[in-house]
Order: structure tokens, then sequence, then C-alpha cells
């Protein structure tokens, strides 16, 4: 029997990764596919454990709380599911864990009871009722699909799937078995038809979805198995069903076998394979059944497993099964390759074998397929052959031998040749290899379908050859052919194709990296005839290589030669592109060539400057002759040629020549701006400005206008300057360029610059328009208008009676300056006629301010009273014509007082001013009109007019002016108060204007003025005598100023404001004048105010609040007294009072003076009147601190809202254990109440408490205070409780270490060991104290609980304690195989064991680790060392071990090691063995090393032997030469041995004529006849028989060479004859040829139309082909 057709393997225990065997669960594990495994642990606190099978000794560990959890099916997104508080509904959340974002989420509003990836990106979800699908990769929502049958209500859903084309589903559930097999359990599936929206219950247990090919067409069907009991009989099934229901649909069942011990047994999963066709069934009880999918014939059956198995799914990498027993143990279960078939022919299932072998290309079958090819080709079915040929598994029939069969096969009519068919199934699914290629290609190409083979080269389904691409270059398609030399590396091939092509980059790319070197000048001479643009790109490429395979001279002449002048420029353009000077004469040659021929190109080449080094006077004048003038002015260097050239302007562009100009300098280009100017007059004189324009800034702007000038082109400066004048600041310029308008009668322009620009120089200009005597005198106007120089203009108008442009510019140009005119008329005296119609002329246009100004200046103002009449009468209200009428009238004085009082337009200060110096009075009744105070009080003080000034003051009544007077800098203050208080006051019957007055002797701080002011107006009966006000101020005033007349004040006065001005006396200090005012106004509560806060004689306060007895006395009197510290006397005086408005303020005084007695009594009244926890709460306290603890008990046994916690915590921080003990009990507060009884020495007690608190304070606090007072029994028990939590556990070690209670530490450890909750912190805090305390033990701890340690933390407590065969120990457990390593050898005298160091040196990573352990070992250990050698062979570098050894000159010790490791032919270890067996003569060795291993110095080890003592080392360097092909030394080494033998073979292997002639001779020499004989046989393939039969004879030894004579005849005669067959050969292939190409043509029409199945490609167009030719070949010949 053939050997198990299955690998079954453990593919992971989910125990080794941390699982507890009560979470391995059909509800905890989830398994979607071969890659993840997701396992929910339940307990104290909810993990999920995410293991990927591709790495599963690493998991995944994630708290979560989530119900169930499921991995994609290919990406690293998981699916939680987790039912909500108090609800029903089920949160549904997706998340990807590589971005660590949430995909989606959704609330189920009914519990989901199975759920399961059934595409990459959607949910199947499975309620009570509905199945849903829900894509969380779009936007939406769970969509119902389905309603679940009501026979399939209730059961438990073990598998939902979907089938490929999304249009069926199935789910599984199973409910419990009959009464009669309970244990069988009853399986369901629901079959459901999303297009026909219609399901069907069927009975069965597991169920899947698959595609196969029924009939050459692709069928989807349904596999499930059940297991039923019918009428007592159990019927166990395995069905395969098309869905769909079309005529002739697939429908197979078979037996399921179930032993007799599995009659419980059920199938749990079903799985298909699509790469090997087949189902795999597991059952519960672990046994796997494995059938053909497409037949149903059963192929194996096997139990996988003892334990139940109760998850299973199907690997796509394997093609297998992945199943989860409940022992945690995930089984991988696939198909063995290697014997599956043999296993099945043991099966006598033939067919099934072909059909699985060709399904998944495996081996086993080859005589099947043989067989079966041979027997339908015996049958003429060519096309079934075929097909079998092309599907055979791992190519077995794709042989030259069976394509040659197909192709000499006979064609049925109307059937495609069934070469084409075999080709036509390879190609579908692979590759097609060479020959096919090849074959394909001749097919295609005879029928003229070269597009179909260009389309699968690009599909890279053929593999290129010389052959194939000569059929597509005959085919036409030169682009395929040359991708398809290119790809199989046919040098020649392609550069033909690519010069055939014209590609001139691709062929010298190709060139370059072939290293080849073609002949340049022969293809450049082809392609001038043929190609010329190509050769003109040849020659271009050619020039860029450096350095050129051509000279560039040469490449030139050929060109012109033949009259290529465009190819030559071009190409000696790209050639000269680096503008070298050695190529001075080819670029001038360029230049003369182009000159001559084509001018314009050579423009061109001048133009891109790209050529420097060529002779320019020669160009020059060539250019000059061509007319190319501008490029000959370029080249031209001496001035006097420039200006012969320059003048021809007719022939060059301005523009060019301008640009030209830049280039000379500033000098040169004066002169040929002259010569321009001076020859061609008008005609050069636009180039002559624009050139001076473009190079103002090289020549200098003034040179260019003297050049003007002095040519007399005041045009040409015009136009010039013209250019400029909007940016030039010039005054010279401007100036220059006005000059130049006027000269050139540009009127109008020299009018705009007079008017629109300020730069010109105005003196200049207005002399120069004066002196012009322009016939338009604008521009002299606007130059003296605009510059003020009306005087200049006025006279010069006057002067030559040009009246009417004097009134043509008041009237109409600037009327606003007709003052200046009309002052300078006056100052011309010229009449007041002319003058008075002139200012009428204008009227109100003109500034009569500046008009009287100017008239005033001149004592003329008479002269305006016409005028101001006029303006008057027309209603003017301007100021200034009133102000100077005003002025007039006072002059005549006619009636001054009327008009300043009754005309309200003039300005009050301008008149006043002017009638000061005429009239003070007048000036005071302009000011008084006009309110001009600061006018009318100098004018006042000047003339000493006080009266006047102090009734204007006081009838003004503005606070500013009597600021202002009453200044103390005021030298005249004295006197105006005095007639203030004397006149002008008392006679005031307005108190607004008493009160301004005040105010303003209040600012002013005159105090004593301000009670004189008062009092008489107050005091002496005046109409304010009983004003409050005044009143108020004037005690005010007197506290201030006389503090000593206050009091009597208060007692005259008595309608003053009592409150505001007690007030003002308590700010100034008067506490007594304050407590009268209080008094006097029976204002009790703020006159006792007053004794307390100002006076501050509490004696006082409290006689008076006796004598006033009224509750808001007593009230204040309480407040001052607990203010001041008299808590006792507060309290008294808050008790009569009744007042509990300050009982914070009482509680925080009577805590501060430690008064609670006084306080509970206080508090007890507050307690009637507010309902406040504070109030309660400091009751509390107060009953604790006076320790009345009845009194307390009692109080928090009745009703209250004190706030005991807080009290217990400030008795228990005051000390107050007792009453902290009685409120913690009473809360009941247990953490704190175990802290009191700590504090009262009460453990025991305490330990209960912290019992009950069960907080982590509580059992810290008690645990170290029972330490403390040595209590270890009560404080083990705290400390048991402390431990299980890790992060407390460091503290209580260090608190019992610090305190000296190792022991005591120790037995608590221990302890803790032991419990349930024991984490790693315990085992691993534990180790370390052994390490410090008791290192004898820590050995036997660390190998029981490894797998509970923390391994870092105790390797570093063992590097302090220098425990260094503990060290090793955890650094081997740590995989830390470097560390192991390196403590021993530090530490060998403890730590090193040979067989250990060995185990974890082969497990070290570093390379530097391994060396010095042979180090260590070769100094301390080199006995073991070879042993060691041999364990880490294949991890050290051998080369570095030898060398270590030869430093060391041990090379000896590790002979053995050297030769176990000279397979791998290492040139360190060669030379090593070698020089060993050198050293011990031990040749035979030696010959074996080095004929097996021959990577090592050959020569030098031959050279190093070749004088040896021994002949045999001698030998074995002879034997070196030869297999270096050194024949001619080895030949010479076994001569001077007379080693002939050794020689003769040499010679024969070295295949040289020359050398075994010279040993021939050599045997002659030495009269070596039986040599001479043997050496005949020997070299019998390089001795030509002549020369034998010469030397022979020569020498006599014609009998000895007869043999060898006779053996040459008889060769001769043998080659005759076989090329006589050979000639009829080629004669029978001649004719065999013509009959194929018969054949072929016989054959055409059959490729006129490819059916799919043959040639997958479509689109076939027909049509003619371009014929293949010789022109590949031909171009290939040219190399």
């Amino acid at each position: 029997m053939a050997s198990a057709p299955i690998y079954v393997n453990e593919k992971l225990q989910l125990s080794s990764v941390g699982v507890s065997a009560e979470n391995i669960t059909f509800k905890n594990v989830t398994l979607e596919s071969d890659k993840y495994i997701c396992v929910r642990e339940t307990g104290a606190q909810n993990v999920l454990i995410i293991v990927d099978l591709a790495n599963p000794g690493a998991p995944d560990r994630k708290p979560m709380n989530a119900e169930s959890a499921i991995m994609c099916l290919d990406k690293n997104v998981i699916a939680l599911k987790a039912k909500l508080p108090d609800s029903t509904n089920e949160s549904l959340q997706v998340f990807n864990l590589t971005s660590k974002m949430k995909l989606k989420s959704f609330t189920m509003g009914e519990p989901v009871e199975f759920w399961k990836w059934i595409t990459p990106s959607t949910l199947g979800l499975v309620t009570s009722n509905s199945v849903y699908h829900w894509n969380v990769e779009a936007e939406g929502d769970p969509v119902k699909v389905f309603d679940r049958a009501p026979n399939h209500q209730g059961s438990q859903i073990i598998s939902y799937r979907l089938s490929p084309d999304s249009k069926w589903a199935v789910l599984i559930g199973i409910t419990a078995g009959p009464p009669e097999r309970p244990l069988l359990a009853k399986g369901i599936m629901q079959l459901y038809s999303f297009e026909q929206k219609k399901g069907q219950i069927l009975d069965a247990h597991a169920a899947a979805f698959s595609l196969v090919k029924v009939a050459g067409r692709e069928a989807q069907v349904i596999c499930f198995a059940q297991k039923t009991l019918v009428n007592g009989q159990v019927v166990s099934k395995l069905h395969v069903v098309e869905l769909g229901g079309a005529a002739g649909a697939l429908k197979k069942n078979t037996d399921l076998f179930f032993p007799p011990e599995f009659g419980d047994d059920f199938p749990v999963s079903l799985q298909t394979s699509s790469k090997y066709g087949l189902i795999y069934v597991v059952t519960k009880m672990g046994l796997l059944f494995i059938y053909d999918l497409e037949t149903t014939t059963p192929v194996y059956r096997t139990r996988i497993s003892p334990d139940a198995i109760f998850l299973a799914c199907g690997s796509d990498n394997s093609g297998g099964v992945l199943a989860v027993t409940r022992k945690g143990q995930v089984l991988d279960v696939r198909i063995n390759d290697s014997t599956i078939i043999g296993y099945v022919n043991q099966l006598n299932q033939f067919e099934l074998a072909l059909s699985l072998a060709r399904r998944a290309s495996l081996p086993g079958a080859e005589s099947l397929f043989a067989q079966q090819f041979e027997r339908l080709f015996q049958q003429g079915k060519f096309p079934e052959a075929a097909e079998l040929a092309a599907e055979s598994p791992q190519g077995i029939l794709r042989t030259p031998t069976v394509m040659e069969r197909l192709r000499s096969a006979p064609v049925a009519a109307g059937q495609h040749p069934p070469i084409l068919l075999y080709l036509g199934n390879l190609i579908k699914k692979s590759q097609l290899n060479s020959a096919e290629s090849v074959e394909l290609a001749r097919l295609l190409v005879s029928s003229q379908k070269i597009a179909l083979l260009s389309q699968w080269w690009e599909g890279g389904k053929l593999q290129a050859s010389e052959e194939l691409g000569d059929l597509a270059s005959t085919g036409g398609d030169k682009d395929l052919a040359l991708k398809i030399f290119q790809s199989c590396g046919a040098s020649s091939k392609v550069i033909g194709a690519l010069a055939e092509k014209g590609d001139i980059e691709q062929l010298l790319s190709f060139v370059s990296r072939g290293g080849q070197r073609p002949d340049f000048m022969f293809l450049l001479q082809s392609m001038m005839m043929t190609n010329p643009a190509g050769a003109l790109a040849l020659a271009k490429v050619l020039a860029k290589m450096s350095p050129p395979p051509l000279d560039v001279n040469a490449v030139a002449d050929l060109f012109f030669q033949r009259q290529m002048i465009r190819e030559a420029t071009a190409y000696l353009l790209e050639a000269l592109a680096a503008n070298r000077p050695e190529q001075a004469a080819l670029q001038t040659k360029l230049l003369e060539v182009n000159l001559v021929t084509d001018p314009q190109v050579a423009d061109a080449i001048l133009a891109a400057g790209s050529l420097t080094y060529y002779d320019r006077p020669r160009v020059a004048q060539l250019c000059e002759k061509a007319g190319l003038y501008l490029r000959a002015l370029q080249h031209y260097t001496d001035l006097n040629d420039i200006k012969r050239v320059i003048i021809n302007t007719h022939a060059m562009d301005p523009k060019a020549l301008t640009e030209y100009f830049g280039t000379l300098s500033a000098d040169w280009a004066l002169s040929c701006l002259k010569e321009l100017l001076t020859v061609g007059g008008a005609q050069n004189l636009p180039l002559a400005v624009a050139v001076a324009k473009e190079y103002t800034s090289q020549l200098g702007a003034s040179k260019i206008v003297d050049l003007f000038e002095s040519t007399g082109s005041f045009e040409g400066l015009f136009v010039y300057l013209g250019s400029r004048i909007a940016s030039s600041e010039d005054p010279e310029e401007h100036f220059k360029y006005i000059e130049a308008a006027a000269k050139t009668n540009q009127i109008q322009e020299v009018e705009r610059m007079t008017r629109e620009t300020s730069l010109f120089p105005p003196d200049r200009v207005k002399t120069f328009l004066m002196e012009a005597r322009l016939t338009d005198v604008r521009p002299l106007i606007n130059v003296c208008d605009r510059f003020d120089m009306l005087g200049d203009l006025t006279t010069y108008l006057y002067s030559n009676n040009l009246l009417k442009y004097i009134e043509g510019y008041v009237q109409k140009v600037n009327p606003q300056k007709a003052p200046q005119v009309v002052a300078a008329l006056l100052d011309v005296e010229a009449p007041d006629e002319f003058i008075t119609n002139l200012i009428l002329s204008v009227r109100s246009l003109l500034p009569v301010d500046k008009l009287v100004d100017e008239v005033e200046k001149r004592n003329r103002l008479k002269l305006l009273t016409p005028f101001l009449e006029h303006l008057i009468s027309e209603g003017s209200k301007d100021p200034h014509v009133h102000n100077a009428l005003g002025k007039i009238i006072i002059d005549t004085n006619n009636n001054p007082e009327h008009f300043l009082t009754s005309n309200p337009m003039y300005d009050s200060l301008v008149v006043g001013k002017y009638a000061e110096r005429r009239d003070p009075n007048l000036a005071c009744v302009a000011y008084r009109r006009g309110q001009c105070d600061d006018a009318l009080v100098e004018c006042t003080n000047k003339n000493s007019m006080f009266k006047l000034q102090a009734r204007y003051i006081v009838e003004r009544s503005d606070v500013d002016l009597w600021i202002k007077v009453l200044d103390p800098v005021n030298a005249h203050r004295r006197s105006l108060i005095d007639q203030v208080v004397g006149t002008a006051l008392p006679e005031s019957r307005n108190p607004d204007q008493v009160s301004c007055a005040v105010r303003a002797f209040m600012a002013r701080e005159l105090q004593s003025e301000l009670i004189e002011l008062l009092e008489k107006i107050v005091l002496q009966n005046s109409a304010f005598s009983g004003n409050a006000n005044l009143q108020n101020l004037l005690i005010l005033t007197a506290i201030k100023a006389d503090r000593a007349r206050v009091k009597d004040l208060i007692n005259r006065l008595d309608n003053f404001d009592g409150m505001a001005v007690a007030e003002k006396a308590l700010d100034s200090g008067l506490a007594e004048e304050a407590f009268e005012i209080y008094k006097k106004i029976n204002r009790r509560v703020e006159a006792i105010k007053v004794l307390i806060d100002h006076i501050k004689d509490l004696e006082r306060a409290e006689a008076f609040a006796a004598k006033a007895d009224e509750v808001p006395v007593w009230s204040e009197l309480g407040h001052a007294q607990l203010a001041a510290g008299r808590v006792a006397a507060a309290v008294a005086s808050y008790l009569k009072a009744s007042d509990s408005s300050k009982y914070l303020a009482v509680i925080e005084a009577a805590k501060s003076g430690n008064a609670y007695d006084e306080l509970v009594n206080f508090l007890l009244m507050v307690r009637k009147k507010v309902k406040d926890a504070k109030v309660d709460t400091e009751l509390v306290y107060a009953y604790a601190k006076i320790e009345n603890l009845a009194a307390l008990e009692e109080f928090i046994a009745g009703t209250h809202q004190a706030q005991l916690q807080s009290c217990g915590d400030r008795c228990f921080d005051e000390g107050l254990y007792e009453s902290a003990r009685v409120l913690f009990q009473y809360i009941p507060n247990y953490g704190r109440l175990a802290s009191t009884l700590v504090r009262l020495k009460k453990f025991q007690n305490a330990v209960d408490a912290a019992r009950k608190a069960n907080h982590m304070k509580s059992w810290k606090e008690v645990c170290y205070a029972c330490v403390e007072e040595k209590e270890f029994r009560l404080a083990q028990l705290c400390g048991l409780n402390i431990i299980v939590n890790a992060e407390e556990l460091d503290e209580v070690s260090d608190f019992y270490q610090r305190k000296g209670c190792t022991n005591e530490l120790l037995q608590l450890l221990e302890s803790g060991v032991g419990l349930e909750r024991a984490h790693m912190g315990i085992f691993t805090e534990l180790g370390i104290l052994y390490a410090k305390y008791r290192p004898e033990k820590l050995l036997e701890h660390l190998k029981i609980f490894s797998a509970k340690l923390n391994i870092p933390r105790l390797i570093r407590a063992c590097d302090d304690q220098q425990l260094w065969r503990e060290l090793v120990f955890l650094y081997t457990i740590y995989d830390e195989f470097d560390n192991a390593a390196i403590c021993m050898m530090v530490h060998s005298t403890v730590a090193w064991e040979h067989v250990r160091f060995k185990d974890v040196a082969v497990k070290a990573s570093g390379g530097d680790v391994l060396y010095r352990a042979v180090a260590f070992y070769l100094e301390e250990h080199p006995d073991l060392l070879t042993d060691l050698l041999n364990v880490l062979q294949s991890r050290v570098d051998n080369a570095r071990v030898v060398e270590i050894l030869r430093r060391s000159q041990q090379l000896p010790l590790i002979r053995e090691y050297l030769i176990s490791v000279q397979k791998s032919n290492s040139l360190e270890v060669n030379e090593a063995l070698n020089q060993l067996l050198i050293e011990e003569e031990d040749f035979e060795g030696l010959r074996h090393s080095i004929c097996t291993f021959d990577n090592f110095d050959q020569l030098g080890l031959a050279q190093a032997l070749e004088h040896h003592d021994l002949l045999e080392f001698r030998r074995v360097a002879a034997l070196v030469y030869k297999r270096n092909g050194k024949w001619r030394k080895a030949v010479n080494l076994a001569k001077v041995d007379k080693l002939y033998k050794d020689a003769m073979e040499t010679t024969a292997a070295s295949a040289e004529r020359e050398l075994a002639s010279d040993l021939l001779a050599f045997f002659v020499e030495q009269g070596e006849r039986e040599c001479f004989a043997a050496c005949l046989f020997v070299c019998y393939d390089l001795l030509s028989p002549d020369q034998v039969l010469e030397v022979a004879w020569l020498n006599g030894w014609t009998q000895i060479a007869m043999p060898y004579l006779i053996q040459v005849v008889k060769e001769y005669t043998g080659k005759v004859d076989l090329l006589v067959g050979e000639r009829k050969d080629q004669q029978k292939e001649k004719e065999a040829v013509a009959t194929q190409i018969k054949l072929q043509e016989a054959q055409k029409n059959a490729f006129a139309t490819l059916m799919p199945l043959a040639l997958p490609a479509t689109n076939i167009l027909s049509g003619p082909g371009a014929p293949g030719g010789g022109v590949g070949g031909g171009s290939g010949g040219a190399f």
C-alpha cells in the first residue's frame, strides 16, 4: 500500500500561547480563515487573544469586553459584538487593527445568535428570526436578506455560507437528536435563493458551495453531508447537486461510512478545495473523509484527532483544512502531493488519478498519461490526445517527440490540426517554451496571422529565440523581431534590425552595452545613399561620443563631397558644439562654405553664438561681401572699417544696429553717431535718436545734447529730450527741452511744459521767455503764476501795455492771486480807476483778507470802500468783508459802538485788536460780543479795568476762565478777587454764578478767601443764607482749612447734610465731630461705629450700647468684640441681640481662641434659627474638643446635618482618636476606622476593619503598623491582600527590607505564591529576594516557576549578586543565548559546562560570540574545541576560524574539523588543510584534497611543491599545473622525474599539437622506443600522420609506427564513407522539405478561423501580411 496521501501536522497548541482549557469552546474560539484564530478569555479581566497563524508564537493580547470577535478573511480587521447593559440590543463594531481606526458600528435591536465573514467585506448576521448582510466597506446599515424557516428557529447555528456568485446562501443549524438517539445531533440546512426569494429545508450537518467543470462548462454546486435516522436506521450521505435546475444538471451522492464505534458521530464541517477538486468532511469525533468533487468518489478516510473537533475551515494556501480540537490543538491537514496519485492508483481509480493529477499538476501519473496519450493516438483521437498532452501535469508530455507526432498527425476535414489544438491549450494557461513558440510562429506566419504572434508576445506567452525573431521578421513585423532578438541576446541580429529601422540612438546604446564596435565609416557611406537623414543622425550621435570613433573633418568631407551642404552644416554644428580652440579651422570652414552658398544659414549660425574660435577678420570680410553688414560690424575691430560699414543703414535692421552700438565704447559710439548725422542727415536722424535714447547712461546725456547742438539738429534734440523728459529730474535737460521746443516752434509743448512740470529752473526759463518774446504769452504767465513771480509778470505786462493779459489772468487764470496783482499795480502807481475796475470785475472770487492786507500795508483801505459796500449790498456774510468795513468805520469814527454791537458778521478778535490801539473800551465791546476771554482779560489787565473784568467773569460763569484768572501766576489776581468779593458776587442773584465762583475758588484751593466769601453770603442774611449746599460747603471748607471752627459751625447751622458731612469729617480724621453729628441726627448705629472703628474705645461703645439698648447696636458691638478677639463678650452681645448672622466668623474665632464651651451655647442658639450643615458639623466638633463623648453620641444619634466624615477626619488629624473612632464607627468608614484603631494600638480590631474596608490603602497602613509593632502574624494577613496587586508589591518589599524583616518578607511571598491570584510579580520578587538572602534556593525556584517569572528583572538581580550559574539559566530560558555564552566564558570556573555551552552556542545569534567561544576553548579547553566546532559548523565563518587557529599556531588541533567542513570548498579551509597535509607528508590526502576541492591558490601550491624532496609531492605539483592548463610546465616536471606516462596523459589532455610533437621528439632523443609507440596512441588526435611517418622513417622506427599508420588509414576510409552517406541524406532531406511545403500550402486554409478553445486570442485579422525579405540579413551583413 502506498504512503498516506495526506499530512496531519499540529499547527499550534492554544495552551502554549496562554489559553486556558475552559476557554477553548465554540462560543469563545473563532476561526474564519487560515490567517487568524481569535480566543476570548473570560474571568476577572476579559482578554481577547489574536493568533496570527503565520507567526503563532507571538499572540496579540488585548483587554476587551466583547462577547464575540471574528477576524476578517484576508485583512487585519476585526469585528466585535457586545450586549448593551440593561437592554436586549447588541453593539456591533468593526476595527482596522493596523491603522487602529473604527471602520463601522451599528446597534442591533435583537440579539445576534451567529455571525460570520461571508466575504472579505461583508458580515452575515443571524438572529432568532432573520438573516442580515452588513457591508462594512460601504455606507448603510445591515440589510435583512431572508427569514429563517419556522422549523429552523430554535436550532444552534454552526455555519452560514454564501455562493461564489452571491445568488445562494445556506444556513446550517443543529438540534438535539431523537429520543432513541439523543447523542446524534440533528442537522438542519436552509438553502435560500436570492433571485427566487424562497428557500428549502433539508437534513444536513455541513455544507459548502463550489464550482465544477461539467461537460466543458463551469457549474455551481452545493455539497452537503447528512447523517439522519430513517426508520430506525442511520443513513449517512454526501451530496453534490448543481444549483439552478438546468437540463443535464449534475446531481451525485455517495455514502459516508462511519465505523461502529462512531455511531453518534456527525459532520461538523465540510470544505472544498479548488486546487485539488476535493471535498473534505470533518466530524465531531475527529474523522476526516476525502471525496472527489466531480464524481463523489471516495479517496481517503482517517481519524485525525482522538479529541473532539468543534471548528474547522479551509486553507486557500495549502488546499487543505484547519481544525481545532477541544484540547486546543490546531491541526493542519493537507494533501501529500508526492503520494496522493500513487495512493489513488493503488485503489485502481486510474481515471480519478488522471483527473486529479491534471487538476493540481501532481507527480506520479507520468506512466498513466503516457499510456493514455498513446492509446488516444493509436485510436486516431488526435484532438483528445493534443488536449491531454497540453494538460499533462508538470509538462511530462511537453516534449519535442510529442510535438513532432502531433505535427505529423493527419488532419480530419473541418477540424483544426492537432498541433494547433495542443499549442492553443498550452497558451491559455502557461508560457510556451522555445520550441513550442517557434512552432506556433511558423504556423501563424504561414497563415499570415502575424498580429496574433505580436499579441501573444506582449502577453508573455512566448519564449524568445533567434529562430522566433527570424520568423517574426519574415512575417513583416520588424518591431516584434527586434524585441525578440533583444530578449534572447542575439546581438548581431539586434544591430541589423536597428540599422534597418534607422533607430540610431537605440543602435548605439545597444552597441555600447554589448561591447561591439561596428565599421561606422562604412555604415555612414551606406546610409548616405539610402537614408541621408539616418546618416546625419548617426553622424551626430558619433560626434557626441568621447572620443569620437570617426574624425570629424573626414565625416564633414564625406558630406561636402556629396554636395550635402545642409547635412554637413548640421553635423558640424553638432560636432563643434563644445566650441574648443582646436576646432578653429573647422569653424572657419563651416562659416566660409555657408557665407558663399547660403548667407542666411551663416547668419543664423553667427546669431546662435555657439562658435567663437573661427578667423574673425576673414569672416568679417565675407559678411561685408555677402551683404551681412551687421555681422561685419560685429566682427570688425577697426574704427575706420566700422564707419565705412555703418553708413549702410538701409541694409541693416535698426533694432539690431541699435543693439550693436551697445558693444562700442562711448567715444566710438559718439563718433559713429556723428558720422551718421553728418553723412545721412535727416535720413539717419531717427536711428541716431534711437541710439541716444537706448544708451544714454553709457554715453552721457550731456554729451548727447552737445552732439545734437554741435550738428545743429534741434529737432533731434527735441525728440531725444522728449523721450527722457518724463523720467528725468535734471533741470538742465528740462530747460534745454523748453529751449529746443521754442526754437522748433513747438509753442504748445512749451506751454505744456511750463504748465505741468516744476523741474525746470524758473528764473532762467522766465528770462528766456521774456527775451524770446513769443507770440503766445501763456508760457510766461504759467511760469510766473506757478513760481510766484507775479510782480515781475505784472510789471512786464504793464510796461509792455499788455493790460488785457493782466485782466485775463486775474479774471480767468487765477483770481486768488488778484491781491498780488493789485499790490504790484499800486507799486507801479497804476490809475486808481483801473485798479478799482479790476477789483470789481472779480468781486467775490478774490480773497478779501489778502486784498485787505495788501492794501492796508500801503495805507489805501479807503480805496476798497466801494468794493466792500458792493459786496455787503449783495448780501455777503464773509467775515473778512465786515472786518474791513469795521476797520474803516473805526478809523472814520462813524458811530463805531453801533456797528460793534449790532453787526453779527465781523470777527470780534480781529476788529477788537484793530480798535484796541485806538480805544480800549471799543475793544472790550468787541471782545464781550465775541466772548474773547483771553483778549478781554489781557486788555483790562493792561488798562487796570478790574471791576469790568470781575463783572464779565462772574457773568460768564465759565470754570475754565475762573481757573485761568485765579492762577497764582496772575499778577492781578488779588485785585480781581477784591472786586469779585466786594462788588461782583454780592450784586449777583444767580445761584449758578455763585456756585461757579465757589468751585473756582475751591479748585484753586483759596480756602481762606472761600470761607470769607461764604460767611459773607451765608451768615449775613443774604439771599443764600438757608442754602443747604452752601452750608455743606462752608462746613466742609472749614474741615479742610480751619478745623477749630467745625464744632461751632455744626452747632450754628441746621440745614446741612449730616450724613455726608459726617462722612467727610471721618475722612478728615474728625471722629469726635462726626460722632456729634450722628448724635445730633439720631443715627445711633453709625455713632457706635464711630466709637468702635475710629475712636476705638470699646468701653465707651459698651456704655453707649447699654444706654441705647437697641438690637442693631448690640449686634455692631458684638461684631467689634468678635473682631477684637473678645469671643466671650461677643457671644454675650450676640445672645442679647439674638444675632446669628456672623455664626461662621464666631465659629472660626472660637476655634482660634479655643473657646469651645462658649461656642457650644452659641451654636445651640444658632441651630434654632439656621439649618446649616456647617453649624451641626462644628457643634459635633466642639463636643469632640471638650471631650463630651456622651453628648456627642447623643447628638449624632438624633436628627442633624453634620458632616461626620469631615469631623472624623479633623478629629483624626488632631489626635482626637476616641472621638474619631466614635464617628467612623457610626458612619461607617472602615478604612478610616482601621487607621484610627492603629493609632489606638488596637491591631486586631484594625485588621477586622481593614478586611471590611477591603481597600489597598487600609491594608498597607495596617500592615506597616503591624510590622512596626512586630505583629508579624497580623502583618502577613494584611500583606497577602496587598501583594496580589502587582503595582503594590515593590513597595511592600522595600518596606520589609528597610525594617530588616527579610525572613518575614520571604514567608509572606512564599505564602503568596500559593494564592489563586498569584501573579508574575510575586514569583519574580521572591526570586530576587532569594538572590539577595537565600541564593541556595534560587536555582530550584527558577526551574519550578520559569514560566511565571519576569526574566529581565531576575537577570539584573543575579548579575548584581554575582550568581553566575543562575544567570546562565535565566539567559538560556529567555533566549538570550549570546549573553548566556558570554557569561559562561567570563565566569567559567562557576558557570561553564561543556554540554550546556554547546546547546547555548548553537542558538547564539552573534558571530562575535561564536569566535569568542572558539578563542575561549582554545585557551581553556583545547581538547574539546573540535567537538564545539562540529556543533557550530553551520554557524561560523570557517575562514575566520582558520585565521584564529593560524594566529595561535594551533591548526593541527582542528584537522578533523577542517576535513569535515572542506565540502564547502572554502579558500582558507582548503589552504589550511593542504598545508597540514604537506607538513604531515600525506600526499594521498593532498591529492584527494586538490582534486576534490579546487578553491585555493593552485599555482602557488604547485610552485611550492615542484621542488619538494618527495617524488609524490612533485607529481602533485605537476597535477596542479595540468589542472590549471599549464601543460608544458606539467610535462617538463614529468620529464625531469621520468614520469613518461604522466607526461603523455598531460599532453593528450592539453590538445596542443606542438606539445605532442615536442614530446614525441623528446622520446626519440632519449631513445625511448616503447614510450614513442605509446605516445602515438595516447596522443593520437594531436599527431599528424605525415610527421609521424617522417620521424619513424628517419630513425628506423617504421615498424614501431606501423600499428599507428594502420589505424590512421582505417579512420580516413571511414570518413570517406560517411561523407558519401551524408550526401545521400541531404538529398532525402531536400525531397522531404519540398513535400512539407506542399503540405503546408494544403493546410493554409485550416487557419482561416481559429476556435476560441484552441487559441484564446480573438479578433484575428485576415488579409495579406508584409512579405518577408532579405533586408534584415543584408543589413546585418554590413557589420
